[in-house]
């Protein structure tokens, strides 16, 4: 799509947003569900504290390697947690909002909650704008022509092949998540200041330490130390893997906006986000995050309404002519595929 056609589509559109806002609201899809949030944080914490009982019942057998693979799901279930407090879908006031996120993120998981939600909340302003989103900022992967010619050396050969290498690369996320939560922790510019305005600083740190302790010194205390790193291999890549696939259908392929493109919020947020059909199961294994556009244009929006909400905001779409965009799971994959083989062209042509 053109920017001019963008423009286009864009005049004369008024308050769209506040419009379908109302209509959300009004259908009270926006009041918090704190029975429901009670059963699910109980559920899944449970899960994961009984998952690491079992670790330490286990001990030193190889029993450990599939307990691996069932840690990693559950550790991914409690990350969603974190992503849900983070955008105070459990509670509307910060405070118990931010406990729940360091509980989640830095204790349980190991991942800065104060780094991913500056991160997240950049994502959201500006989704799938390569100079404003940090998602799609240039890295291991590229995502636009700009990105790809300006690699170099071994990016370049990567670029050339990063459609056959993102699913293998997904096994290192875990790995870069919490490199990335260190470096947010400690990294400072040249002038002094902090590269990540964090509220608890100390406090996260703290967690940090205590979650890697508890880790590692659980591992040792119950298993030899080869069986020790393989568990934490198998573990953190699949956790990584897991989290990769749930974000990757999101956006990955969609519009990538530029400064020049004329967007409204809901447009802006329509557009650039792709939803994920199916049942209940795939609510569940993508933590919500399926119904990617309703969350963009609502992201306090407790998880358990945005199924409800997404024939609502369908319908309002196409009263608007607006665009939605909704396939299955694996044509999720094709597409973004399909967008990181395209960008690599140029490469290989050459």
């Amino acid at each position: 799509m053109s920017s001019s056609t963008l423009a286009a589509s864009t005049t004369g559109r008024g308050s769209d947003y506040a419009r379908l806002s109302r209509r959300v609201a009004e259908a009270g899809l926006l009041d918090r569900r704190p029975s429901r949030y009670t059963v699910r944080i109980v559920g899944t914490l449970g899960a994961f504290l009984a998952g690491w009982v079992l670790v330490a019942v286990v001990g030193d057998s190889w029993w450990q390697l599939p307990l691996a693979v069932a840690m990693a799901v559950a550790t991914t279930q409690v990350a969603f947690l974190g992503h849900d407090a983070g955008h105070r879908q459990m509670f509307r006031r910060r405070g118990p909002s931010e406990a729940a996120g360091l509980i989640a993120g830095n204790l349980a998981v190991g991942l800065s909650y104060g780094w991913w939600v500056d991160k997240h909340n950049r994502h959201h302003a500006n989704p799938n704008h390569a100079d404003e989103d940090p998602d799609v900022g240039a890295g291991a992967l590229v995502w636009t022509h700009e990105q790809v010619m300006a690699t170099r050396g071994l990016g370049r050969w990567m670029a050339r092949r990063q459609a056959w290498l993102f699913f293998p690369l997904l096994l290192l996320e875990g790995l870069a998540l919490h490199v990335a939560s260190i470096q947010a922790i400690i990294g400072r510019e040249s002038d002094g200041r902090w590269r990540v305005p964090m509220r608890h600083r100390a406090i996260e740190a703290s967690l940090l330490v205590v979650h890697a302790v508890g880790y590692v010194g659980l591992l040792l205390a119950v298993m030899s130390p080869v069986k020790a790193l393989l568990f934490a291999a198998v573990h953190q890549g699949l956790w990584g893997f897991y989290m990769g696939c749930a974000f990757a259908p999101n956006h990955k392929g969609m519009l990538m906006p530029t400064d020049e493109d004329d967007l409204d919020y809901l447009r802006k947020q329509v557009l650039t986000s792709r939803n994920v059909s199916g049942s209940w199961l795939v609510d569940l294994a993508l933590g919500g995050l399926n119904y990617q556009i309703e969350h963009h244009l609502f992201p306090n929006m407790p998880r358990g309404n945005l199924r409800r909400a997404q024939p609502l905001v369908k319908a309002y779409c196409a009263e608007q002519g607006i665009s939605y965009t909704e396939t299955g799971l694996i044509e999720s994959y094709r597409q973004g595929l399909a967008h990181l083989h395209e960008v690599g062209r140029p490469l290989r042509a050459g």
